[in-house]
């Protein structure tokens, strides 16, 4: 990978980290459903004009809108609200690569090997070990509901996967304009129209620069971008470049919203990422030499 594009990268995971803590900025001036419309709505216009046509089938976006928009950044968003941490959410929503794991051997028949299987239990451990600091921190509710949303990442990491769109960014804000009428409706419901619209009359610059962050930096630029480099280099070189997002998430909240950062969690993220790298590491054989011919296998 060029120097440039490793920067690049390492960017894209820096923005990603730190969107968690403009998420609990944002959190402050908009009711969760309310904001997570309005940050795919911002996404997916006027951009939804110059991508052009989608380029997979609707039923991919409309599963992915549903799965990733509605139900993982919804889940997420009220999950913060009810105080759980940016930090400890940038963290917490790693285990996505668990879950992942899990359904795409329900789902497509992919069974773990025994490094996978060994690095989903690391990662289970420290969720274990960070739901007993949030338990003696923090509300549990809040915690449940990020680990909800990293399971429902986990199902529109799959339907991303049976869609195998040749663009991301066309991929992407394609699916940005599915979840905004059904998170409207949700907000309308669950927070009320005039929590909503007490919230929209009083915007300043910080909750417009809020939403403006998670919309067109950490959506539009950000899944472009990863995109970009997923196009020129094999998934296993870029894909470990998102480990480094908890270790934005945390030390900015820790930074700017003085977020405490305890030893328990710290033992949290060493399990959660150690087990992440394992279950998203791949072993490929060695091509066969001359003197050491490939021995032959039966196929199915």
């Amino acid at each position: 990978m060029r120097p440039s594009h490793l920067l690049l990268a390492v960017l894209v995971a820096a923005v990603w980290g730190v969107n968690f803590t403009v998420i609990e900025i944002g959190l402050g001036h908009f009711p969760p459903l309310l904001f997570s419309a309005l940050r795919f709505l911002v996404a997916a216009l006027p951009a939804v004009f110059l991508v052009g046509r989608p380029k997979v089938a609707w039923k991919w976006i409309l599963g992915v809108g549903l799965a990733l928009g509605v139900a993982k950044f919804g889940l997420l968003f009220v999950g913060m609200d009810a105080g759980m941490p940016g930090g400890l959410s940038s963290l917490v929503l790693q285990v996505q690569a668990v879950f992942t794991a899990l359904f795409a051997f329900a789902l497509l028949g992919e069974r773990p090997s025994g490094i996978r299987l060994v690095g989903m239990a690391v990662a289970l451990a420290g969720i274990g070990v960070a739901a007993v600091d949030e338990g003696t921190s923090g509300p549990l509710l809040g915690f449940a509901l990020v680990v909800a949303a990293a399971a429902c990442w986990g199902v529109s990491n799959i339907l991303t996967r049976k869609a195998a769109p040749p663009d991301a960014l066309n991929f992407m804000i394609w699916v940005s304009t599915v979840p905004v009428l059904p998170l409207l409706a949700l907000s309308l419901l669950l927070e009320g129209p005039s929590r909503d619209l007490d919230a929209l009359r009083g915007l300043d610059w910080q909750g417009a620069g809020a939403l403006l962050y998670v919309a067109w930096v950490a959506t539009v630029f950000g899944f472009g971008a990863w995109g970009w480099l997923l196009r020129r280099h094999p998934a296993s070189t870029v894909a470990p470049f998102s480990l480094l997002v908890p270790v934005f998430g945390m030390s900015s909240a820790a930074l700017f919203l003085g977020e405490s950062v305890t030893p328990l969690r710290w033992c949290a993220a060493a399990l959660l990422v150690g087990g992440v790298a394992l279950t998203s590491v791949t072993f490929r054989r060695p091509a066969p030499t001359a003197a050491q011919p490939e021995p032959a296998v039966s196929r199915p």
